[in-house]
């Protein structure tokens, strides 16, 4: 079996040697993400609107590679305050409340840019994988 990785082209997947997305048979992985764009943080200081940018790119990429928001099945959130976890979760919610994959919320101290509040990491099923 073919292991594919793709590349989103950002900076950091250089600079540290890592994939976007990882595709091995029907299993799909997406790496931690934040809500960085060409001109800096999306969102600054509203950890909705970087978890929403994070996760309509997660749609896009799932669906250019075989996939879909609904085949989630493991959704992995890093928040550097755990007291947002009401509105990371109605984001959250927004994508996922009728899929319902299994998640984890975590505190950590920080993340790559102080004004980031949430880096989220997805796993996927391919629609080839019959459910």
């Amino acid at each position: 079996m073919e292991i594919q990785r793709i590349s989103s082209g950002a900076y950091w997947e250089t600079k540290v040697g890592y994939s976007r997305l990882v595709r091995y048979g029907d299993v799909i992985e997406i790496s931690g993400t934040v809500a960085m764009g060409p001109d800096g943080v999306i969102g600054v200081g509203d950890v909705h609107a970087q978890a929403s940018f994070i996760l309509t790119g997660f749609k896009k990429l799932l669906e250019e590679n075989g996939s879909s928001l609904d085949r989630t099945i493991r959704t992995r959130l890093f928040t550097t305050d755990i007291a947002l976890w009401e509105e990371i979760g109605r984001a959250h919610h927004d994508f996922f409340g009728e899929i319902k994959p299994v998640t984890t919320l975590v505190e950590v101290s920080k993340l790559i840019h102080r004004d980031l509040l949430i880096e989220i990491e997805l796993t996927a099923l391919a629609n080839s994988f019959p459910v």
